[in-house]
């Protein structure tokens, strides 16, 4: 005989309702992320401010950096400045468009850095651009 049971026995379900709305969530999150992300192939240094940097496309470039120790990194790797000619017109060779973006650490060497820069320029290398940050209210000139 059968005694039956005062509740009636439930099915266990896994909602998916709520389990679509966690996947969308992380993936709008992974989206936003992934997209605001810059790639910067320099070495860390701290940049100079300028009131009248401008933006630019950067698609085929090289970055060379300039430290302030006076240690110089092309594409975050170290190098010195007899093979900086070499590397660079290897890289032209691949791609004549290239673009040269110099980072330059604020208390590094000017002379070091104008160095750099005629090595770039003797390539024939026109498109120069030098990397700053924005200048913020406590950098004005007072």
């Amino acid at each position: 005989m059968r005694i039956p049971l005062p509740m009636a026995r439930r099915r266990a379900r896994i909602e998916i309702v709520p389990l679509i709305d966690v996947i969308f969530f992380l993936l709008a999150t992974f989206m936003v992320v992934s997209v605001s992300m810059v790639k910067n192939r320099g070495v860390p240094v701290h940049l100079p401010a300028s009131a009248t940097a401008v933006r630019q496309d950067r698609q085929a470039y090289a970055t060379i950096t300039v430290t302030e120790a006076g240690d110089l990194y092309l594409d975050a790797q170290r190098i010195t400045l007899r093979d900086l000619p070499a590397r660079l017109e290897a890289l032209k060779l691949a791609n004549p468009k290239l673009q040269v973006v110099l980072h330059g650490d604020e208390r590094a060497s000017f002379g070091h850095t104008v160095r750099v820069l005629d090595e770039v320029r003797r390539l024939g290398i026109a498109r120069v651009l030098i990397r700053t940050k924005p200048l913020s209210s406590s950098d004005t000139p007072s």
